[in-house]
Parts: structure tokens; sequence; C-alpha cells
């Protein structure tokens, strides 16, 4: 299964001196199952670079930028920017999809899960540019294609997280904060789902689901927020 990357770094108006590390940031764990005898390795140690290279440009970008955040409005923002909702939002919009090594099972797959794939290879991607470019090269592939999301965050108030925004209404409303339960998970690793929760004492006042126990907390504390009307 041949795929033109030429094509995306024609889009993208890069070029990578090692197409491998290209190709590389696209394959996911489960194309490998099914195709043993391929020449690459899975995007997993790619996106663990990404994930860090994009966190400190995003962090490097609200220090320098906005002086007058406090240390936990810029963790906020952050979290806001850099989210697997996020992450695949830009992913789709570069084309992302097209790229993707994935398994039968997978490539039918366009829900959550795909999301979950594509937040992944945006972190993978960022991790191999960064191998074959440098940090400089990779904090300006940042800049063009996520950072200009910040200005949409902060002006909807998007970096207010459910989770926070819950806690402070219960608190002021019922005199109670907020825990989070596990209720399920399911899935491979490389592919969990998470069904949490959200209590004021003992009373379940909501549930979510997410790829992550984070994802799966906030869209309780969304859903709690609209339950309550609060």
């Amino acid at each position: 299964m041949d795929k033109d990357f030429k094509e995306l770094q024609k889009k993208l108006n890069i070029k990578f001196k090692n197409s491998d590390l290209l190709k590389q940031a696209f394959v996911h764990r489960s194309y490998l199952n099914e195709n043993p005898a391929f020449e690459l390795n899975h995007n997993e140690r790619l996106e663990f670079l990404g994930d860090a290279v994009l966190e400190l440009v995003v962090t490097e970008c609200l220090y320098k930028n906005y002086p007058d955040l406090a240390e936990g409005e810029m963790t906020s923002l952050r979290a806001a920017l850099v989210n697997s909702q996020m992450l695949a939002q830009i992913a789709d919009r570069l084309g992302f999809n097209n790229f993707l090594y994935l398994s039968k099972g997978e490539a039918k797959e366009v829900g959550r899960g795909r999301q979950y794939i594509l937040a992944n290879t945006f972190e993978s991607f960022t991790g191999a540019y960064y191998l074959d470019q440098g940090y400089q090269a990779a904090a300006e592939f940042i800049s063009v294609s996520l950072l200009p999301e910040l200005k949409n965050i902060i002006d909807k108030k998007l970096w207010r997280d459910h989770k926070s925004l819950f806690q402070e209404a219960a608190q002021e409303r019922v005199g109670i904060t907020p825990n989070y339960e596990v209720l399920s998970e399911s899935g491979p690793d490389h592919d969990k789902n998470f069904k949490v929760g959200v209590y004021l004492g003992k009373e379940l006042v909501a549930q979510g689901e997410g790829a992550s126990k984070n994802e799966a907390q906030q869209q309780a504390a969304e859903n709690a927020l609209k339950l309550k009307n609060w």
C-alpha cells in the first residue's frame, strides 16, 4: 500500500531529508499486526517525542506572549490546545487521514477511535519533523498549524475546562467537591475506552466516555453541567 508523501510535503510546504521518518509517523500499531514484514516500526515512540515537543513549543508561546497569565491559567490554556479533539481536528484539516497505515479493522473506524489515532499521528508527525529538521522547524510547523487556535480558545473562554467549571459550581451551590470514578474500561492498550461517573456525595450525576480517563471525566463534567443546568 504505497502512499505519495510528496503530495503531503507539498501541501505542508516542507521537505523531509529522511522519508522513512515521515512514513513511520503514520504507521499505526494495528497495521504491523496484519503486515509483520513491513519495513518500518509503528509510530508510538515518535508520538512520545512529539508530545514533549508540542508541550514545549506551546508553553514557550504562552510564556512569551501572555505575560499576565498565572501558571494555572497557562496550564489550562495549554491543555485546551493540546488535547486529542483539537489535535485530531488539525490533523484531519492537514489531510493526515489519507496517509495512515491502519489494519483493515481500524480503517473502518470513523468515530472516536479514529479521532484518537489522528491526534496521536499529529504528535508522531511532530516528533518525526523535529528529528529530521530540528526544533526551530518543528516550532514553525506548530506555529502555523496549531497556535492560531489559541485566539479562539481565549476569546470563547474554552480553556475553562468542564471539570473546573463543575467543581466551582458544585462547591458554590451545594458545598460539595465532585469526585470521579471509572465505571468500566474496554479495548486494547492502544485503543482504550473509559466510562467515568461524576458524583456529588453518593449521587451519580452524569457519565462520560473517552479514550483517556481525563477525556471521560471532562465529558462527564460537561454532561453534569447540562443536567444540573448550572
